[in-house]
């Protein structure tokens, strides 16, 4: 094509970006940093240095940096926990005034008002409270025993209910703030603080998170997301079915895996702004690739039981290995929460796709405090707050912003918005949006035109790890319709196409899963 005929197309695209601004609306109300109390270990000097850096990165209130002297181990015990933190901290906000208390109609001590809503640990902190071997269940009891007997959990599932004066640490509590379609700030909730944590393997990654969140939030998060869902239980598998139907309606590029097992070693997982999955204990996939790295910014979750067990190895679990891979944010479990009480990604997801904060979204995905969650980021940090197209515009984000300003002008005229993006794709050879338009047919299960629009993409990317993995999905259509003779044969000639990058790994697990499938029972 001819300078002179793809120049309107390029203006198309610069049209397109240009309406989110037009369209742009004011943002709600939410958390602030003078509502946040920062909280580090003064018997760890990284955690007093973690502090001194987000205070200064969030414009935090001097005297809302507050140290205790605490144990450096990572689990205490709930004499331990009540000693050096719960009781010196409710002693702290007395002091300050930062509430008012008194007693319900049980009798029970609560706040009425409260000026702090957020609580961040900082990195130092410990994680878990242990179980009092004298109380725990006996070995073999139901799930729904074991959840009303255990007092081990997370110490900030604990912290949430900071004011409120409970004698009884068994089993879980009910959050009033779950699945609230109003911000905290908005809310009439002044018994309930939201806690995040500042943690991961170091103090480099941690300083990264929050230099990445506040940077990301000058432009706002764009990039891919990757979902990988695996079939394990139909709750889990329904949330993320419901973000990837929310990202096709809103224009964010999906990359879905719908295979019983997780992705495999080495998957080309490029451009990574967004990562859903689960389930396997520990690390896995792409994140084994020593050069893969998310967008700075990135949220990642992995739906595991203990997903948070530990924040020290990056080599294992998966909220500490997210945030070493370059995640900005993360949630996980330190202990068994069984499924239905562990966040509600796709509730944490609308949240902040609408805005949110990090802190308030991931509170208001979970239906329970005194447990097992841990949210680890940034709680003031909001993803999203360019979703709309305002902020600083990068060439990096260019396809990306064009693909969301397309879905905003035409959310109900598919036919004109697949014709726009067509042109757009034509005139700038971009991958990432022939791949999104495959992938947005491909939830159409309109498998031709899928099939046409991965090609397209292949050859427009100029990357071997990118063409790989438009392989890798043509393949995974014929993995899905059970046709193993030719996603055989397709596999192999992508072995011979990718023989010299570490990418080409993915294909040896699939092909092993497939002649696996097609053998023979004995």
């Amino acid at each position: 094509m001819n300078r002179v005929q793809a120049t309107p197309l390029r203006i198309f695209v610069a049209v397109m970006i240009s309406l989110c601004f037009i369209n742009s609306s004011a943002l709600s109300q939410h958390l602030e940093p003078s509502q946040v109390l920062v909280i580090y270990n003064k018997a760890v000097p990284d955690s007093k240095t973690l502090a001194e850096f987000y205070q200064v990165a969030r414009k935090i209130p001097a005297d809302q940096i507050l140290g205790l002297s605490l144990p450096i181990q990572q689990d205490i015990s709930r004499k331990e926990y009540e000693t050096t933190l719960l009781q010196p901290l409710r002693e702290h906000f007395t002091k300050e005034n930062w509430w008012k208390r008194s007693k319900d109609p049980n009798g029970v001590m609560r706040p009425t008002q409260s000026r702090m809503r957020a609580i961040v640990l900082m990195h130092g902190i410990p994680l878990r409270i242990k179980a009092d071997p004298n109380e725990a269940p006996k070995a073999g009891a139901p799930p729904t025993q074991l959840m009303a007997m255990s007092d081990q959990a997370s110490v900030d599932s604990e912290l949430m209910l900071l004011g409120v004066e409970l004698h009884d640490y068994k089993g879980s509590t009910p959050n009033a703030f779950f699945s609230s379609t109003r911000p905290l700030s908005k809310s009439d909730l002044p018994h309930l603080v939201l806690v995040n944590r500042i943690d991961a393997a170091d103090l480099e990654v941690c300083k990264r998170m929050i230099t990445d969140a506040v940077e990301t939030e000058k432009h706002g998060l764009w990039g891919r997301a990757h979902i990988d869902i695996s079939n394990k239980f139909p709750q889990g598998d329904t949330w993320l079915e419901n973000i990837v139907s929310e990202n096709h309606k809103t224009g964010i590029p999906t990359v879905t895996d719908r295979f019983n097992e997780t992705l495999p070693t080495n998957y080309p997982m490029s451009e990574a702004a967004m990562y859903y999955g689960w389930y396997e204990r520990d690390v896995n996939g792409p994140f084994l690739n020593p050069s893969f790295k998310f967008r700075p910014g990135a949220i990642a979750f992995h739906i595991h039981s203990y997903s948070a067990e530990q924040l020290k190895d990056p080599q294992k679990n998966w909220s500490t290995a997210l945030l070493t891979r370059g995640a900005a944010a993360t949630v996980g479990n330190v202990y068994e929460p069984f499924l239905d009480q562990s966040h509600q990604l796709n509730i944490l997801h609308d949240r902040l796709l609408k805005g949110w904060t990090f802190g308030e979204a991931a509170g208001a995905a979970i239906n329970v405090s005194s447990w097992q969650g841990i949210a680890l980021g940034d709680p003031l940090y909001r993803p999203f707050i360019h979703f709309n197209g305002t902020g600083e515009v990068r060439e990096e984000d260019r396809d990306f912003r064009a693909l969301r300003a397309a879905y905003r002008e035409w959310p109900n005229d598919k036919a004109l918005r697949l014709e726009k993006l067509s042109l757009a794709q034509h005139s700038l050879s971009s991958g990432n949006i022939a791949e999104s338009l495959a992938n947005e047919y491909l939830s159409k299960k309109d498998i031709p035109n899928a099939q046409t629009w991965l090609k397209k993409a292949r050859d427009s990317f100029q990357q071997k790890p990118d063409q790989l993995r438009q392989d890798l999905q043509l393949i995974a259509i014929e993995r899905a319709k059970n046709h193993n003779p030719a996603a055989i044969q397709l596999i192999q000639a992508a072995k011979r196409t990718y023989t010299n990058i570490p990418e080409a790994q993915a294909l040896c697990k699939w092909l092993e899963i497939v002649q696996k499938s097609s053998a023979p029972a004995n």
